[in-house]
């Protein structure tokens, strides 16, 4: 038997007493998040989707608008396109909107799946999410694995397997978080865990010395945690975006992708300088107005936006908007920051 095996074991032949430890820890200690305290299937399912690739504290203030303008899967079916895009604006990763949005047709002509099966079936939903949906809004017992679980199974049994992405540390966990699963309580137990990756086991500087199931832990008792979960460095490639700033009798220059498009379709933003119909270096020749460097996926970006004249001949995808309708239309995160900043310092 080897030593990971053995450990395995060795957890789960106490999986009682854990399950008891991280419940009696969640029920005095869990962030109260609007969906926990309002609860509904399709809160779960609206919260799910957000909290993909977002943080918590991101996420709240845009659910409450959400779940103000739009209360149930039956408003949301009914609801334009537009209005779901302008809802999301800001939380970036726009397909899960559209998916969302999909996926509340789909209920609505039909029934709402309580298994975690049915759920995989619609736009957007994999194996985690209708995982989470099933165990919370319905009580299923399925196992939760997202990034902040691998986190902690892999320091309970110091697992020095290294994986090549979080997709696959998340598959070689499953079968350990389907064991360790509370089935009488499988809601509360998957959110237990989250929320101890989320608040306790962190990636930097883990509160092993607040975690209620440190007992447990192989990594803790070696005095090691940060060294797991044990995953591949990412490459990053650098890129850089040459963005224009065109204003006309009070209007400004945006691009917006058709209906369909693969990318960001329906959501407006400062077009670049070849999508204006210009060249880098003739863009490049006016003003710098901003420039940003952020990371997306695995690219290190830098944006940079300089006015520019208008465009000599009509372009695909430009449109003029009135500077005082801005607010009216769905903009990217970045794009609505950048437009925000640059008026905002304007001569008058």
């Amino acid at each position: 038997m080897t030593r990971k095996t053995s450990v395995r074991q060795g957890l789960l032949a106490r999986r009682e007493r854990f399950r008891r430890a991280l419940l009696a820890w969640y029920r005095a200690s869990r962030r109260r998040l609007p969906w926990r305290e309002s609860p509904s299937a399709y809160g779960t399912v609206v919260s799910e989707f957000m909290l993909q690739q977002t943080q918590v504290a991101t996420v709240v203030p845009y659910y409450l608008r959400w779940m103000e303008a739009l209360p149930g899967f039956a408003q949301l079916a009914a609801a334009p396109e537009s209005r779901v895009l302008k809802l999301w604006e800001g939380l970036g990763y726009y397909r899960r909107a559209r998916n969302l949005h999909r996926l509340a047709k789909a209920v609505v002509a039909g029934a709402t799946p309580r298994e975690a099966e049915g759920w995989e079936q619609l736009p957007g939903v994999g194996p985690y999410t209708a995982a989470a949906i099933a165990s919370i809004a319905f009580g299923r017992p399925e196992a939760c694995v997202d990034g902040n679980v691998v986190r902690i199974l892999s320091r309970l049994t110091r697992d020095g397997v290294l994986h090549a992405d979080g997709a696959r540390a998340a598959r070689s966990h499953a079968a350990l978080a389907r064991g360790l699963l509370d089935a009488a309580a499988p809601g509360d137990h998957n959110q237990a865990m989250m929320e101890l990756g989320a608040t306790v086991c962190a990636r930097r500087a883990p509160r092993c010395a607040q975690c209620p199931v440190r007992r447990f832990c192989a990594a803790a008792a070696a005095g090691d945690p940060e060294r797991y979960p044990r995953l591949k460095r990412k490459t990053t490639e650098s890129r850089s975006v040459v963005r224009v700033w065109c204003e006309r009798d009070g209007r400004l220059l945006l691009h917006v992708n058709p209906p369909g498009s693969r990318r960001l379709a329906g959501i407006h933003e400062l077009p670049t300088a070849e999508q204006a119909g210009l060249g880098d270096a003739r863009a490049g020749a006016g003003p710098l107005v901003a420039r940003e460097t952020r990371g997306i996926t695995r690219y290190r970006i830098t944006e940079s936006i300089h006015r520019a004249r208008p465009p000599l001949r009509a372009m695909p995808g430009l449109v003029w908007v009135p500077i005082a309708d801005l607010d009216s239309v769905a903009m990217s995160g970045p794009h609505r920051r950048w437009t925000g900043r640059i008026l905002g310092v304007r001569p008058a």
